[in-house]
């Protein structure tokens, strides 16, 4: 059977804040296929200066994915990976608001296509550990038809209908008694009025034979030519924010058989500005060939 360190570690693309690419490599020819739902929900906001209780006009807000990821290796050193999701996002207004507004409680579709290339640089051997240097870069843009720019409806949308070009230099620490540790560091030039952001990752985990977990904490920090919600400059439109973000989490995987595992995570938004507060959990089904 495939040690876990070449199965599993696409988990980092399945978690809405989690990094769109990991730090691991998947050999020529073999990769991973991987179907998951997920689902967060969150009835405080984040504003500035003050974290606020209940969502504008919505009271609170649950969302749910169902993602297809795909990831494999063109060469032992260079990898593609393929994030497709289909997303749910439901509020709870009350009638009279909905009626009164013309809004809507909930917004459904196929999110943003996104496409990474990775590449092993180089790679440290020690006695007992390896030290591996990989570049990352990828594309994210809306291919479904969904819209941002509905004014508080925009709340609950689907994303923030921006294209974006996004980088990343990835630092992986693996020890040969499966402990481990991968840093990254990113940035995303995105359009649609969307600010740019400094992005940012770091897990500490164990991977073995029969198991791997790991925990992470991941960062976004805005340019500050993004505005507040409801603060100066604010016209209503959402995607223009100023979004950053401290988020927490823990990845498990178990493989059934030589091809097939399970997988399944939670994750906490501990800090931000201008985005909601919200835990989450996710599952899925990995093929790995």
């Amino acid at each position: 059977m495939k040690t876990l360190a070449s199965l599993c570690l696409l988990l980092t693309g399945l978690c809405v804040a989690q990094s769109p690419v990991n730090g691991f490599m998947k050999k020529s020819g073999e990769g991973a296929l991987v179907l998951s739902y997920s689902q967060e929900s969150y009835n405080k906001v984040f504003l500035v200066p003050n974290e606020i209780n209940g969502v504008p006009a919505f009271n609170d807000v649950t969302i749910s994915s169902l993602s297809f990821f795909g990831e494999i290796g063109i060469s032992d050193n260079f990898n593609l990976v393929l994030n497709v999701p289909h997303i749910k996002a439901k509020g709870n207004a009350t009638e009279a608001v909905l009626t009164n507004n013309g809004f809507e409680n909930e917004r459904k579709g196929i999110q943003d296509l996104k496409i990474y290339a990775k590449y092993r640089f180089h790679t440290i051997n020690f006695e007992k550990s390896t030290l591996d240097f990989i570049g990352a870069a990828g594309l994210e843009t809306p291919l479904g038809n969904y819209s941002a720019d509905e004014g508080l409806q925009s709340i609950i949308a689907i994303g923030n209908e921006a294209t974006s070009f996004n980088g990343f230099g990835i630092a992986t620490f693996k020890i040969k008694t499966g402990l481990f540790a991968t840093g990254q560091l990113g940035y995303s030039i995105r359009n649609n009025d969307v600010p740019n952001a400094l992005l940012s990752e770091f897990k500490l985990g164990y991977a073995a034979s029969k198991f791997y977990v790991d925990a992470f904490i991941a960062n976004q920090l805005s340019d500050d030519s993004g505005v507040d919600i409801l603060g100066e400059g604010f016209t209503g439109f959402f995607p223009a924010t100023r979004v950053n973000y401290t988020r927490i989490g823990v990845n498990v995987f178990m493989p059934i058989t030589e091809k097939f595992g399970i997988t399944a995570g939670t994750n906490a938004y501990i800090s931000g500005r201008n985005l909601g507060k919200a835990t989450g959990a996710y599952g899925g089904v990995v093929y790995s060939f």
